[in-house]
C-alpha cells in the first residue's frame, strides 16, 4: 500500500540470427534489382541509337499524401502513450493515469479493464528488479504524456477507450468482446483458443504484454519523425524515441534471460513478433528476441537502424487487423485525432 500511495503521488507531481538472415535476403534482393537493372541497360544499348535518345515520355503525376500536421503527427503519438501509461500504470499502482491526463478535443472515455480473469491491476511482483523497471517505465510513459499535452496545449486530443483486459469476455459499450491481450495472444497461437493470456498475472506475463506494445511504440516513433517539419517538435519526438527504445531493450534483454531457463518464452516471443509482423504488410517491421545461442535484443535493419513502421501500420497492429479499419484490438472505438485509420493489407 505505501508503494502504491507512493506513485500514486509520484503520479501526481509527473504533469541477429534472425536479423542476419533477413538482412541476407534484403542484399539478395538489392543485388537481384541491381542485376535486373544491368541486363535492362544492356537490351537498350544493343536495340537503341544512344546517341539519338528518345524523348522521355511525360510522367503521370503522383498524387501528393494527405497532409499531415506536427499537430496531427503529436496527437497520434500522445493516442499511444495513453495506451502504455495505463499498462504500466496499473501493472505498478492498480490505476490508471490520472483523471487530469485524460481530457481533450475529441472523444473521452475510459480503460476497459475486465471482470474475472485478466482483469487489469496491480501486479504481484515476485522479482524486484522487474519490478524496478516497471515502476521506472510508468514514470517515464506519464512524463511523455504530460509533455505531449504541455506541447500541444489546446489541441491535445482526449483519451480514448482503450482496451487494456486479458479477460474472456468485456463489455466494449453496447457489445461483448475478448480482452485485447487475450485477443492478441490467441491470434499468435501463444495460447488456445478458449484461454486467456493474463498480462498482469506474474512477472513473465507483465514481460511479455510490455513486449506487445513497448515494441511497436519504437518503430512508431521512427516512422513518424519524417513527417515532422519543427525541429523543437522533431528534436522532441528523438528524445522519446530514445527512452522508448531503452524501454524495449531492458524488456527485451530481461525475456531473454528468462529464456535461457525457460525455453518457452523465445517461441512464444516469436509467435508474438510473426504475429504483429504479418499485420502491416510484407515489409520487415518486427523481430523476435533470438534464442538461447544468439541474442537479438536491438530489431534493427541492414545499416543497424531502429525498424519503422508508418502511422497505418502502427494502427495495424494495435486495432490487431490487417484491413483498413478505424477501430479494434487495444482501441476498440478507435483513436482520437486526424490519424486513425489502418492500411489495406488483406
Amino acid at each position: 500500500m505505501k508503494d502504491q500511495i507512493e506513485f500514486l503521488d509520484l503520479m501526481e507531481r509527473a504533469e541477429h540470427q534472425r536479423a542476419a538472415r533477413r538482412n541476407f535476403i534484403r542484399l539478395c534482393g538489392g543485388a537481384a534489382a541491381m542485376t535486373g537493372g544491368l541486363s535492362l541497360l544492356a537490351a537498350c544499348d544493343d536495340d537503341e541509337d544512344i546517341s539519338q535518345p528518345a524523348p522521355s515520355p511525360t510522367p503521370t503525376p503522383t498524387p501528393p499524401p494527405a497532409a499531415v500536421s506536427d499537430t496531427d503527427v503529436l496527437n497520434f503519438a500522445l493516442q499511444l502513450e495513453y495506451l502504455e501509461g495505463n499498462y504500466y500504470s496499473y501493472a505498478v499502482s492498480g490505476q490508471g493515469i490520472a483523471a487530469n491526463l485524460q481530457t481533450g478535443t475529441g472523444t473521452q472515455a475510459a480503460v476497459i479493464t475486465g471482470s474475472g480473469d485478466g482483469f487489469a491491476r496491480a501486479v504481484n511482483f515476485t522479482d524486484t528488479v522487474v519490478q524496478q523497471y516497471a515502476r521506472e517505465i510508468a514514470f517515464d510513459e506519464l512524463g511523455h504524456i504530460g509533455f505531449l499535452r504541455t506541447t500541444l496545449g489546446s489541441a491535445a486530443q482526449a483519451q480514448p477507450a482503450i482496451n487494456l483486459s486479458g479477460s474472456a469476455s468485456v463489455a466494449i459499450g453496447s457489445t461483448t468482446g475478448v480482452g485485447a491481450f487475450t485477443a492478441a495472444a490467441r491470434a499468435a497461437g501463444v495460447i488456445g483458443p478458449n484461454e486467456i493470456f493474463d498480462p498482469y498475472l506474474n512477472d513473465e506475463n507483465f514481460l511479455i504484454g510490455s513486449y506487445l506494445l513497448t515494441d511497436v511504440g519504437v518503430t512508431a516513433y521512427r516512422g513518424s519523425a519524417r513527417l515532422i517539419t519543427n525541429k523543437t517538435f522533431l528534436e522532441a519526438s528523438a528524445g522519446i524515441l530514445a527512452t522508448e527504445c531503452y524501454h524495449d531493450g531492458v524488456i527485451r534483454s530481461e525475456l531473454w534471460r528468462r529464456g535461457l531457463t525457460i525455453p518457452s518464452i523465445f517461441s512464444r516471443i516469436t509467435q508474438i513478433s510473426n504475429a504483429r509482423d504479418a499485420l502491416d504488410g510484407a515489409t520487415d517491421t518486427d523481430q523476435d528476441i533470438g534464442n538461447a545461442t544468439t541474442a537479438n535484443l536491438v530489431p534493427t535493419d541492414a545499416g543497424g537502424l531502429v525498424l519503422g513502421r508508418t502511422a497505418p501500420q502502427v494502427l495495424n497492429v494495435v486495432y490487431q487487423d490487417r484491413a483498413a479499419v478505424s477501430a479494434g484490438g487495444f482501441f476498440p472505438n478507435g483513436v482520437n485525432g486526424t490519424i486513425r485509420t489502418s492500411a489495406s493489407n488483406s
